[in-house]
């Protein structure tokens, strides 16, 4: 498991805080993630009506059921599955790096989505930069001929014979 980035869990909270318009709770990171409430609110901030009922109080079950509401939202939104961490991640503080990690992932996301014009988190994603090539140009490489081909100018392993023998120095 990956250690936990203070700055990164910093600037995830700052960036929620600054989406919801809203200061968070005081508390420890996880503490006020781990009932799903901000999570929930953050998805319908991001993309309104994502998550419909959010439960502020209740049964832990019920709690955790906030966390897989958000969870399926994002998927939505677009996060890849791979990326968003399990219920018991946070809920039980498992891999809280995991969390971080899905948020930026979220926050990543955000980009592609025109109608957000919020913070933004993370890096900025890369833009498409496809190229065309003309057939000419693809036959002309055709003609070239790579070192992996089997050919280094002229250079071979004759005469080196020291496969076997032992070092002199």
């Amino acid at each position: 498991m990956p250690a936990r980035n203070k700055e990164q869990e910093q600037e995830v909270l700052t960036w929620i805080s600054q989406v919801l318009g809203e200061p968070l709770p005081n508390g420890d990171y996880e503490d006020i993630l781990k009932n799903g409430v901000v999570l929930c609110k953050l998805i319908n901030k991001l993309s309104p009506g994502s998550v419909k009922k959010i439960q502020e109080k209740g049964t832990n079950f019920q709690l955790m059921e906030n966390i897989q509401r958000f969870q399926a939202a994002i998927k939505k939104y677009g996060v890849p599955e791979e990326e968003i961490f399990q219920t018991a991640d946070l809920f039980e503080r498992r891999n809280i790096p995991q969390v971080t990690l899905c948020l930026y992932a979220l926050g990543r996301i955000t980009q592609k989505h025109p109608e957000w014009t919020g913070p933004q988190l993370g890096p900025k994603m890369a833009d498409k930069n496809e190229r065309t090539f003309t057939e000419e140009q693809l036959r002309a490489h055709n003609a070239e001929l790579n070192l992996q081909m089997g050919y280094n100018k002229g250079a071979s392993q004759a005469g080196l014979g020291s496969f076997g023998n032992t070092r002199h120095m």
